[in-house]
């Protein structure tokens, strides 16, 4: 891994084209709504030790929940469970001096409100962002006839893509250019909702087409998902960086509620060695299988990998002591 603190305000393709290699980035998601930053601000501290050129934060969409009120009836409210993403942002930027990468979302979110969001992040200088779809979560926002919304990811590109050349919603607003590095989402075992990965990857190349300069992948277990993906993608004439997303698998429930939530498929042997294990061996067994997958990755010429995170660093600090004693990345 580089040892060196990198300078901060640089993009995501600054960073593959210019930082040493390999590298090592981090994805992490905001606190519950209600709960204090203290506890964020100790993971990125962590994350912070091990000099990683960019951490991505995740964004939520609203979503419905269920109350009774006062007179015991049953309420639908939409919330946003984990807000504050841009504020995060601008934290780890202004506070770590590391790289941040906002995700912005199609769902439930208008491209008014996008264009604001994306202002509040042009502010403090973030140059980076990654546009998502996002998945639905059970409340449909009613839009007004003033108010447009964008279906795809492909549409969210195509926005950022715009407010890069100064083109805003308000077509008379006078208004900067943004200086924004688009990413976008692949998927090796393919988005579940494609029918078939060849389908899958031609959506990807639209997102391409519309502005995006890299691409970070779902998590995998196997690492042949991506390599075939990646040849695949080449093939369809896709060129742009595509940077290998992966996770230590910490817990026993993981076994079901990653494929569950993430659609991937996780490989026999490592299936059984957790299974057969006590809980309080699973985070070795987790850290100890992506460390194999990173030196291989390695070995073959990937310049980064990107780990998901989430909230909990314990799996991490277990992965990057096995890391530090693999010569590759010293």
């Amino acid at each position: 891994m580089q040892k060196d603190k990198i300078q901060n305000n640089r993009t995501v393709i600054d960073h593959l084209e210019n930082d040493p290699k390999p590298f090592i980035s981090f994805e992490i998601i905001p606190p519950k709504r209600g709960d204090n930053i203290e506890s964020l601000e100790g993971i990125i501290s962590d994350l912070a030790s091990y000099n990683p050129p960019y951490i991505d934060v995740t964004s939520h969409a609203s979503e419905a929940i269920y109350k009774k009120n006062s007179r015991g009836e049953t309420v639908r409210i939409p919330t946003r469970k984990r807000p504050g993403t841009d504020i995060i942002c601008t934290i780890i930027q202004r506070t770590f001096q590391i790289d941040s990468v906002p995700h912005v979302l199609c769902e439930g979110v208008t491209r008014q409100e996008t264009e604001d969001f994306l202002i509040n992040l042009a502010y403090p200088r973030i140059k980076n962002v990654l546009a998502i779809r996002g998945d639905s979560q059970g409340y449909t926002k009613e839009y007004s006839p003033d108010k447009t919304f964008n279906k795809y990811a492909s549409d969210l590109v195509k926005q950022i893509y715009k407010m890069n050349k100064g083109k805003y919603l308000d077509e008379e607003l006078d208004a900067k250019p943004t200086n924004f590095c688009i990413g976008v989402a692949g998927y090796p075992e393919k988005h579940y909702q494609a029918p078939n990965i060849s389908w899958d990857i031609r959506n990807l190349k639209k997102k391409i087409d519309a502005g995006a300069e890299y691409a970070v992948t779902q998590m995998f277990f196997n690492n042949k998902f991506y390599y075939n993906y990646v040849d695949k993608c080449r093939a369809h004439g896709i060129l742009v960086p595509i940077i290998p997303g992966l996770k230590v698998i910490s817990t026993k429930s993981n076994l079901i509620s990653i494929p569950t939530t993430f659609y991937a498929d996780i490989p026999e042997e490592l299936a059984d060695k957790i299974e057969k294990a006590d809980e309080s061996e699973v985070e070795d067994i987790g850290a100890d299988w992506t460390c194999k997958q990173i030196q291989d990755l390695f070995s073959n010429g990937v310049p980064s990998v990107h780990l998901y995170i989430m909230h909990k660093t314990s799996p991490l600090k277990k992965l990057m002591q096995k890391l530090e004693r693999k010569p590759i990345i010293i």
